[in-house]
């Protein structure tokens, strides 16, 4: 039985970007990470021990951020690599980090983004 935990739209403020002020004043960001388990045993036994804790994953989504990059690339393959080394249980799955506010002159947008999926 195949399952995906989606942690949707967690935002944070960090300091991501290629311009250096973009890395002393930092920006909104809203990360999306959905998580592919081929077992899941907590659906039959209602134990948290048998799947993936969000809470945790919360946590860790924000100690990644709140170290900068330089591009959003690097901060999914960061994050991607955090999550498979703290949960083996995870096969797969994808990272979207969006920045709400970049800062390119004379374009109005919603945000820029990459997702990473493995």
């Amino acid at each position: 039985m195949a399952m995906t935990v989606e942690i949707n739209g967690l935002r944070c403020y960090a300091r991501h970007g290629v311009l250096e002020q973009e890395r002393i004043v930092g920006n909104e960001f809203e990360v999306t990470v959905h998580l592919h388990l081929n077992e899941c045993g907590a659906v039959d036994s209602d134990d948290l021990s048998a799947t993936v804790n969000y809470a945790e994953v919360c946590t860790l989504i924000r100690d990644v951020m709140n170290k900068p990059s330089q591009l959003l690339e690097h901060v999914c393959g960061r994050l991607r690599d955090a999550i498979r080394n703290g949960y083996p249980m995870v096969s797969g799955g994808m990272v979207r980090v969006a920045k709400l506010k970049p800062p390119i002159p004379a374009v109005q947008m919603q945000s820029v983004a990459i997702a990473l999926e493995w």
